[in-house]
């Protein structure tokens, strides 16, 4: 009787053999390996087969970090986009007021020059705002009563008249502008020596010469100063320049439109003038004694 395993379960050579030669085969290829490299042509066979395979299973680790790359690129680029945009604002703020320092300075030079060559005396204000009154053109200055600011003064800035000081409170005052329609103020043109009289124009921002005959020798570019006649504005101050002239043969008079040299819409700083300052007389000199008289003093007093 046979106690063995029938053929059919007969499993060949037992494990551990199997495992032996195995081990012993594996370091024969290492040794050979090693010694002839005689298995890299093998092994590039083998990587060129499996690169495909290679580059299939690493794309969505790749596809990852090209995702995540991108978008802190972008996150980098906006930040430094903002960055440099609120840089560019801050210098574009800076220039500006650095414009508007250098604008305002030169205005204040030229309101001191301005200052030291006109004869009467005058006091430096500050535009505050504007009248709320749509329908006049006024302005309200930072100095007032308490300042020796009265009413019916000039007030000038470095190119010539803007207004006329009309209402004074004890720490503020207000200014009627000449494109006022109800200012007026006496000029002459300075090229003939002609008088007349400019009103507040219909035109926003102008001047109007009225009842100016047809015939009156004004052309455009003439400019209007001052006459003095008024007792209130120093003779000879810059007004305005004529724009045009349109003289109608069916009209009584000519239509004269003038635009102001001073800058009545556009400073902040002004000068106003002193009225008993500008309209007193100036002091008149002391007789000089004749010779005859001289001589005779010297005499009495030896």
């Amino acid at each position: 009787m046979e106690l063995g395993p029938p053929p059919l379960f007969n499993q060949g050579v037992p494990a551990r053999v199997r495992l032996g030669i195995l081990a012993l085969l594996s370091i024969v290829l290492l040794v050979v390996d090693a010694r002839l490299r005689a298995l890299d042509a093998v092994r590039q066979g083998l990587e060129v087969v499996l690169y495909p395979l290679e580059r299939a299973l690493l794309w969505p680790r790749d596809a990852f970090r090209d995702a995540a790359g991108y978008l802190s690129s972008v996150a980098s680029l906006t930040r430094e986009n903002d960055q440099l945009r609120r840089a560019a604002l801050e210098y574009a703020d800076k220039g500006l007021a650095t414009q508007q320092l250098q604008a305002e300075n030169a205005r204040l030079r030229s309101l001191l020059a301005l200052r030291d060559r006109v004869a009467v005396r005058s006091t430096p204000v500050q535009v505050l705002y504007e009248s709320r009154d749509r329908f006049t053109r006024k302005v309200v200055v930072d100095r007032g009563g308490g300042a020796g600011i009265t009413a019916g003064s000039a007030v000038i800035d470095d190119a010539g008249v803007i207004g006329q000081v009309t209402r004074v409170y004890p720490l503020t005052a207000e200014v009627t502008l000449l494109t006022d329609k109800d200012q007026s103020i006496p000029v002459v043109v300075l090229r003939n020596g002609l008088r007349a009289v400019a009103y507040g124009g219909e035109e926003p921002g102008s001047l109007e010469l009225r009842y100016m005959a047809p015939g009156a020798d004004i052309v455009n570019g003439d400019v209007v100063a001052t006459s003095g006649i008024d007792g209130v504005f120093p003779p000879g101050m810059p007004v305005a320049r004529v724009e045009r002239v349109e003289r109608d043969a069916g009209e009584q008079f000519a239509h004269v439109v003038l635009r102001p040299v001073g800058g009545v819409d556009r400073h902040t700083v002004v000068l106003v003038l002193s009225v008993d300052d500008a309209t007193r007389p100036p002091a008149p000199e002391p007789a000089r004694p004749e010779r005859g008289e001289r001589d005779a003093r010297k005499g009495a007093r030896r």
